[in-house]
């Protein structure tokens, strides 16, 4: 069972979204809060295991939150969810330790698919916001792209071929079907990854991929 807290300061999408996740038969939502400092809150008095978070909220916005969130003893995954797909927004949030972005209007069914993939382990980005803002947002920053091949330089040739599939959005499954390996073999060089790339979650790595120019 996925425990889930959602984290908005409207009581209608709180409610719309509870209905939708309790709708789940492995989902369970734990908790809400209407601002940040609520939801750290809750994720302390509750183990959350997905969390849906706004970004624009009163006291404490979702970015803050996120990083607040992933700094927990027992963190849960975060999921952004906003009306807004500025640039900023999407690379703060997943910058902050989000491990998805996604916008109101996505379909409810891949919003129960993104809660049920983050908390698998993987990413969920919207398909045609988040991921075109962040190739835009990086494409030209050449300092941020220096720093980051030489950190991908620490890798084996193995572990870029992974990290290359896991930057295009690929599951564990999907990794290991292409590069023909068992998945418990992909899912240890994905931790190892991001321990030699010193992030914290999947979409970091990619993040990091992405600014060094890494395509599989």
């Amino acid at each position: 069972m996925i425990r889930v807290m959602i984290v908005d300061d409207d009581a209608l999408v709180r409610l719309g979204l509870a209905d939708l996740l309790d709708g789940d038969p492995g989902i369970e939502v734990v908790a809400q809060a209407a601002d940040g400092l609520q939801a750290v809150e809750q994720a302390t008095a509750h183990r959350v295991d997905v969390a849906l978070v706004d970004v624009r909220m009163p006291r404490m916005d979702g970015i803050t939150a996120t990083t607040r969130l992933r700094a927990l003893p027992h963190p849960p995954k975060v999921i952004t969810l906003t009306t807004f797909d500025l640039d900023e927004y999407v690379y703060n949030a997943l910058a902050a330790g989000a491990d998805g972005f996604l916008l109101k209007d996505t379909d409810p069914a891949e919003i129960l698919r993104a809660v049920h993939l983050v908390a698998a382990g993987s990413a969920m980005l919207h398909p045609t916001a988040a991921r075109r803002l962040i190739d835009r947002h990086h494409a030209t920053n050449q300092p941020q792209a220096t720093a980051a091949q030489a950190r991908l330089n620490r890798l084996t040739p193995r572990e870029r071929d992974v990290l290359a599939l896991l930057a295009r959005g690929d599951t564990n499954a999907d990794i290991a079907r292409r590069l023909v390996m068992r998945e418990s073999t992909v899912k240890a060089h994905v931790s190892r990854i991001l321990a030699t790339l010193e992030v914290t979650n999947r979409v970091q790595a990619a993040l990091l991929a992405r600014d060094a120019g890494l395509s599989p």
